[in-house]
């Protein structure tokens, strides 16, 4: 067994102190000193949040390029001044970073950042083959939703052929940004879509995704991506409601301006409801995901309502000193778990 420097010192004095006690003989101290090993660094964290910033700074790098105009007209001298080369382009380096990634991990399974890192590649090629394959074949229709709905296929196929839950995410984000602007063209880019507006659209979006990811624990091939499709389905969830709790099912600024937030007052009553229906899920079948989301919803259900309707009325003080007390009180809590969980 491995331990950091902190566990390896307190277990060393532990043995130390059996040993002088005569709880156990030296040769028994000793066995047990042998029986663990001290990590000088914790070089895994490091990998992973190293690779981590890599990937942040690999989006930040796309978006820097596709906002800068002469960054582009550089990428297109280097490649091609046709939008088709430089789809072909980006697709054949895609391909490539798939290729080595999937290889890579094959040969090597153990390091999974720098694997994952490489397939990270592969889907901001893909990204980049997608939109100039939209932009080459642009008719000026305004119906660039599609370009979502195959990088969605994409990424869906890619991620259950390398089984790669990073590639599986962003086919979940690709379908919901072609959901969204899907009904967006369909009600002309109107406020409402079937008489919604996008909060309330995309909380049966979340409420599609949790759903089907109860079905992937049935499916051997799916079932891999269950996690992943179920949090960020009650991510889309809880979100949408949140605003919808905020914004009711008003599409114009001027006309929600005009409402009171009484009269927006049962949409936080269903957000809240919602929330305690996650926590007594979680309960109920020892679902910390369900759990945790509820418990965070419900706390921010209870700020935002404060905000709304007390903020300008109540002395701060007293607001800020019960969110003190609160965030105690969750700390207090979580620290008498960990520290059951410890003992036994």
């Amino acid at each position: 067994m491995e331990f950091n420097k902190k566990q390896g010192r307190f277990l060393h004095e532990v043995i130390s102190l059996w040993e002088t006690s005569g709880v156990v003989t030296p040769e028994q101290a000793q066995s047990l000193r042998q029986s663990f090993l001290v990590k000088p660094f914790d070089w895994k964290r490091l990998a992973k949040y190293s690779f981590w910033l890599a990937i942040a700074c690999g989006i930040i790098a796309v978006q820097a390029l596709v906002t800068d105009r002469s960054l582009i007209e550089l990428v297109e001298k280097i490649f091609t001044s046709f939008d088709a080369g430089l789809s072909i382009s980006f697709a054949l380096l895609a391909a490539l970073m798939y290729f080595l990634g999937y290889r890579r991990r094959l040969k090597k399974p153990g390091k999974v950042f720098s694997n994952e890192f490489i397939i990270f590649a592969g889907v901001l090629f893909t990204a980049g083959a997608v939109g100039y394959l939209g932009k080459m074949l642009d008719t000026g229709s305004g119906h660039f939703s599609w370009l979502f709905l195959l990088s969605f296929l994409l990424y869906g196929f890619i991620g259950i052929w390398l089984k790669s839950g990073l590639v599986w995410i962003f086919a979940i984000v690709a379908l919901g940004n072609w959901f969204g602007t899907e009904t967006g063209y369909l009600s002309g880019w109107g406020a409402y879509f079937l008489g919604m507006n996008y909060p309330l659209r995309f909380i049966l979006f979340g409420a599609v995704l949790i759903g089907t990811s109860f079905y992937f624990v049935t499916n051997k091939r799916l079932a891999m991506f269950q996690k992943s499709t179920y949090v960020l389905g009650l991510l889309y969830f809880f979100i949408a409601l949140w605003m919808l709790s905020i914004f009711g099912n008003y599409g114009d600024l001027e006309e929600w301006w005009k409402v009171k937030q009484t009269e927006l007052f049962y949409w936080g009553i269903i957000f809240g409801l919602a929330a305690l229906g996650a926590i007594y899920y979680g309960l109920k079948r020892d679902d910390p995901v369900s759990k945790g989301f509820g418990i965070t919803f419900i706390f921010i259900n209870l700020y935002t309502r404060y905000f709304e309707y007390f903020w300008e009325s109540s002395e701060k003080v007293f607001f800020f000193a019960v969110l003190g007390i609160s965030f105690w009180l969750i700390g207090w809590k979580a620290e008498k778990i960990w520290k059951g969980n410890t003992k036994k």
